[in-house]
């Protein structure tokens, strides 16, 4: 009993370690595409995608962060989730498509693993429930 509870809180500590550090990462990478930074519009442009994409992922990824963190609705965390790996898998492919350096590829990656790593030591209470009838 005692080591689970232990499992327990060492998965919190990773859950919100990592979930806090992907949070940082999409609300500031957010903030950089909302106001149109002109690095990232480059860094949008570069990859074919049009100016006007940044503000719809940057305001999904604000509304994603809050999901995640806010307490109860299990489902919509899990929409948020799929959301945010989504988006990173995606731009890392978009990226490793035309070439890029690893430099320009490696937020991605980082992002997308730490949404992985979140998503997989989040608590019980932050899960959908299924009862089995």
């Amino acid at each position: 009993m005692e080591t689970q509870n232990k499992s327990q809180k060492r998965n919190r500590i990773i859950y919100w370690i990592f979930t806090l550090w992907m949070a940082l990462g999409m609300v500031s990478t957010a903030i950089v595409q909302l106001m149109k930074n002109k690095d990232e519009l480059a860094n949008f442009t570069n990859l074919g995608y049009p100016a006007y994409l940044m503000t719809i992922i940057g305001v999904w990824k604000i509304l994603g962060v809050v999901a995640v963190l806010i307490p109860k609705f299990p489902l919509l965390k899990e929409w948020a989730y799929a959301g945010f790996f989504f988006v990173m898998s995606g731009a890392l492919i978009s990226h490793l498509i035309i070439g890029d350096t690893f430099g320009r590829t490696f937020p991605a990656l980082l992002l997308l693993v730490l949404v992985i790593i979140s998503w997989y030591f989040r608590p019980a209470d932050r899960k959908i429930s299924v009862n089995s009838h």
